[in-house]
């Protein structure tokens, strides 16, 4: 049976970045019936390959929006140049890790913000990332709670600074987070060529949170830090933060 063909429109585009000192691309999806007269929530995914395609996540989207389940969502994709600079960019501390930060909030916002019709409110806008990326996000959310009420994270890499970066937020009644964990993931090769146990640290970041007064939503699945099931999550957790 063929798929249905995606209604709605990927096209690409490009910031210049003073923070990161380079252009950098981005993955536009806009939602089927588009018009510059209405305004959209928005989903801005670190590993914007990965979730537009491995993770799908028009189709997934889509398939929601027909089901009347959320609400019509401009989805961003942010690529990354290589493994190296995506780990400078996203590990806490790293030599790019600040600047990318501030490009989220003081760059990429304002650009997406001219250019798309979108709420102008925190709650409209969500920041997602698998692994290193779900870290980068939940770090800049709770230091611009103003600015990203949503948090979509699967399987962050999590140590003491990204506890303390939370622990440290002033506002976590102002974000709501959606965090999955794999009961598996207790032996993954990160970048640096080492060998970490995710899901300690991932329940010691669940009671952390349960503990303030995020609007806060936890799973585990079984399995391992693999994209095959962070796909299958897709629809549960953009539903639980779009619906």
């Amino acid at each position: 049976m063929a798929k249905k063909p995606l209604q709605g429109t990927i096209r690409d585009d490009r910031i210049t970045s003073k923070e990161l000192k380079e252009d950098i691309p981005l993955i536009i999806y806009t939602p089927p019936d588009y018009t510059p007269l209405q305004s959209y929530e928005v989903l801005i995914c670190q590993d914007g390959s990965d979730y537009f395609q491995i993770g799908r996540i028009p189709r997934v989207v889509e398939k929601l929006l027909d089901d009347g389940e959320i609400s019509e969502t401009i989805i961003v994709g942010i690529p990354y140049p290589s493994v190296d600079i995506r780990r400078e960019r996203y590990y806490p501390k790293d030599v790019q890790n600040e600047a990318y930060i501030r490009f989220l909030a003081n760059e990429l916002l304002p650009y997406l913000d001219e250019h798309y019709p979108l709420e102008p409110l925190a709650h409209a806008r969500t920041l997602a990332g698998d692994s290193l990326g779900g870290t980068v996000s939940l770090v800049t959310a709770v230091r611009y709670p103003s600015l990203f009420g949503k948090v979509m994270m699967h399987s962050p890499f999590v140590n003491d600074e990204v506890m303390n970066e939370v622990k440290k937020c002033k506002q976590p009644e102002e974000l709501s987070v959606y965090h999955v964990i794999g009961l598996q993931e207790t032996a993954v090769n990160t970048t640096d060529g080492n060998i970490v146990n995710f899901l300690p640290p991932n329940r010691e970041l669940r009671k952390v949170m349960e503990q303030m007064s995020f609007t806060y939503e936890y799973h585990e699945f079984d399995g391992d830090h693999k994209w095959v099931h962070w796909q299958k999550d897709l629809p549960r957790g953009i539903k639980h933060l779009l619906s």
